[in-house]
């Protein structure tokens, strides 16, 4: 265990007394004035903290009781409901009220476009999402699979190339059009009068709507749409430009404007020391000097945070435009505690360490103005159940605000939709943060796997693949929406749509993640800069103001629908279905687990039962335990088939990550932390909290490190 001294009663890790005191504090904030607040705000909320956990339980606990005592009937909806709001689950709609949140950067409040989300733990990582604000279009379509075929190894493939401008030009001829004239005809380009002037074969023309020009830098053109800038670069020096009528080398977007920056799901932090670095590193990123030294393709090369963009306006103004994504950062949730900071012998709730460590980290920000321009902080808050938790971050970020000294609501939060009690009780959650909610997000794969939680107990839920055509997730998709609308967020805040799970499947997420703008969303998560410059195409094709415009006067979404559990019902699945989904999920499972518990990867592209590497973190990881726990509590499948399963996807795992130095392979000894832990998550899943999968796995991890 990590050495801890005394600070303000509180037993402190050594390491993180050291960063405090040593690097973390600015704006004239001192270490005892830091550690005496922090004191007090654990004395006064900690409790509360814990009573809020026991209302889960409790709730839970006579959730249950309703669904055994009604085993084998049909699902009565008004019923049900009635018994929700009887016990409090549900609550009164709040009186009218509009969010009021000010102060809001522009990528948060006015311009749509994607979001990254990355882990914290990674410096790499961390910068490349940071400076994912620009992205090659060229350079994404080259070299994924967004168009047909791939590049011919050995250098410059000219063909590859041809496709690839084609596509972009043809882009821009949708999002950008000329007048009377395709981007391919272009021979020329400069700015003249205040306007764009383009050459073709058949004369000058310009754009078919001049307000899209926004100026030049040297020869390159920034074009505008929906908000997002457009560069086109001309290069004639390169074999790209030498070729181009026009001279353009490159097509480069304007891609994440924002990015979270994450402690929580796509972490493995587990004690002092991973949440020292964990904090280092955000505060690298917030002072601006965040560094990280690799070796690539035999070179050894330094990352650091980008340069602004410069460019001439059409009227002449020098502009300077953000060369970074606007930055979040993801705190923990409520339910974990954590001995680098001990209170009367006890942990403390990780949740409340997080909300002053970050906010202190980016204090060095607000002097700087690097990431926020208006002065803010941007917190994004998970995993919260219901409006009383919601009122207790509420609480918890404006005692973080008089321990540093900071105007009220300088820390703007963001509140992932991603549990029941949420969802349904949206607008009230919303109210208890209505001066500086910044961000509501629909989070489907923890709310899928809260949703089977939540029914345990109601009777076999359907395969994993069914989950997407239940009456609750229409209901929830549409209602976070309809709710940000209807209280005034657009304009002030972000209305978020999940992650694209497949990173090196672009050429499905350029078909499908359109939908998210269209759904009305204003950002949506993508797990790659390349993701981010491809879907940014889906925010020049739709105007999400102009849908949201258009939604503001549907039908709003059943409240019924969103809270009928997703039960298999009288449906019958085959021997090869449900063997199929117990070995689908126990090598999803087994996947995810031991790079977590062996190698402290939080997040990372796990191969699947078929191969296909995807983007797997906690949420992912719910869904498969919780899913197995409830067949193996109906009787679905047995534990003998899940232990049956579990060795032999072990087998594969191992199979699967054979070319990894660092790994350790589970089998045949199927005995290590990393193995246990995964049989742990179905076995006990039922009474995990809430279904999630934290205790399980530090509890593991931290074997492992002391084992190591």
């Amino acid at each position: 265990m990590t050495d801890h001294v005394e600070r303000a009663g509180l037993q402190v890790a050594a390491p993180l007394a050291e960063l405090v005191e040593k690097e973390l504090l600015t704006g004239g904030v001192t270490p005892q004035a830091l550690w005496d607040g922090y004191a007090a705000l654990l004395r006064e909320l900690a409790p509360e903290n814990r009573a809020l956990l026991k209302r889960r339980d409790e709730l839970q606990a006579q959730i249950d009781d309703w669904h055994r005592a009604r085993r084998g009937q049909p699902h009565d909806a008004e019923a049900y409901r009635a018994f929700l709001r009887e016990i409090g689950y549900l609550v009164d709609e709040p009186a009218p009220f509009t969010i009021g949140t000010s102060n809001v950067d522009p990528e948060l409040a006015q311009v749509a476009g994607p979001q990254l989300v990355v882990p914290i733990s990674n410096a790499r990582f961390a910068l490349n999402a940071a400076n994912a604000r620009w992205g090659s279009l060229y350079d994404a379509l080259y070299g994924t699979d967004a168009l047909p075929g791939k590049a011919a190894p050995g250098g410059y493939d000219a063909g590859r190339g041809a496709q690839v401008i084609a596509w972009a030009r043809k882009h821009l001829d949708s999002v950008a059009p000329l007048d009377g004239a395709s981007w391919a005809d272009v021979t020329g380009m400069k700015a003249e009068g205040g306007r764009l002037v383009l050459t073709t074969g058949a004369g000058e023309t310009g754009l078919a709507d001049a307000a899209q020009f926004a100026g030049t830098s040297g020869e390159d053109v920034f074009l505008r749409v929906n908000g997002l800038l457009i560069r086109l670069k001309v290069d004639r020096s390169t074999v790209i430009g030498r070729d181009d009528k026009a001279g353009i080398s490159d097509v480069i977007l304007e891609s994440a404007l924002t990015a979270i920056q994450d402690f929580e799901d796509s972490v493995a932090a587990v004690d002092a020391e991973d949440k020292v670095a964990n904090y280092r590193n955000w505060l690298g990123l917030m002072r601006g000097d965040l560094t990280d030294t690799f070796e690539k393709g035999g070179r050894q090369m330094t990352r650091r945070l980008a340069e602004d963009v410069a460019y001439t306006d059409p009227q002449g103004n020098e502009v300077t435009h953000p060369g970074r994504a606007v930055l979040l950062v993801r705190n923990v949730g409520h339910l974990m505690t954590t001995d680098a900071v001990m209170l009367d012998g006890q942990e403390t709730p990780e949740g409340i360490m997080d909300a002053l460590m970050t906010v202190a980290g980016a204090m060095h920000d607000l002097q700087a103005r690097r990431n926020s321009r208006t002065g803010s902080i941007y917190v994004v808050k998970p995993k919260m159940h219901g409006p009383d938790e919601v009122a207790f971050a509420e609480r918890l970020y404006a005692g973080v605000e008089r321990i540093l000294g900071l105007p009220a609501n300088t820390v703007k939060l963001g509140v992932m939709d991603e549990e029941r009690r949420t969802s349904a009780n949206l607008s009230a959650c919303l109210a208890q943060v209505k001066d500086r909610v910044v961000f509501i997000n629909t989070g489907f794969l923890d709310r899928t796997g809260d949703e089977i939680h939540t029914s345990m107990e109601a009777g076999p839920v359907v395969p994993k693949g069914r989950m997407k055509d239940q009456p609750w997730l229409a209901a929830y998709e549409a209602g976070n929406v309809d709710t940000g609308l209807a209280l005034e967020l657009a304009g002030k805040g972000q209305i978020g749509k999940g992650m694209w799970a497949k990173p090196d499947d672009m050429a499905d997420m350029l078909k499908a993640k359109i939908a998210h703008p269209q759904a009305g969303a204003n950002t949506a998560w993508v797990p790659s800069p390349t993701a981010a410059t491809l879907h940014a195409t889906h925010y020049h094709q739709v105007s999400v103001h102009d849908v949201q415009e258009q939604l503001r006067s549907r039908e709003k979404p059943s409240l019924d629908a969103l809270l009928t559990p997703p039960l298999l019902g009288g449906a019958n699945l085959s021997p090869d279905e449900v063997a199929y989904e117990i070995d689908n999920s126990c090598q999803s499972i087994l996947g995810y687990v031991v790079r977590w518990v062996d190698q402290g990867i939080g997040c990372s592209k796990v191969p699947d039962y078929e191969d296909v590497a995807l983007m797997e973190d906690r949420a992912t990881l719910r869904i498969s335990a919780q899913h197995l726990a409830n067949w193996l509590k109906h009787g679905i499948i047995t534990e003998r088939q899940v232990q049956d399963s579990l060795a032999r996807m072990a087998e594969k795992v191992d199979r699967q990550n054979a070319g990894d130095p660092l790994y350790q392979p589970m089998a045949p000894a199927l005995d290590g932390p990393a193995f246990n832990a995964a049989r742990d998550l179905i076995l006990k899943g039922a009474e995990q909290p809430s279904g999630y999968t934290e205790p399980l796995l530090h509890a593991a991890r931290r074997a492992a490190k002391a084992q190591a």
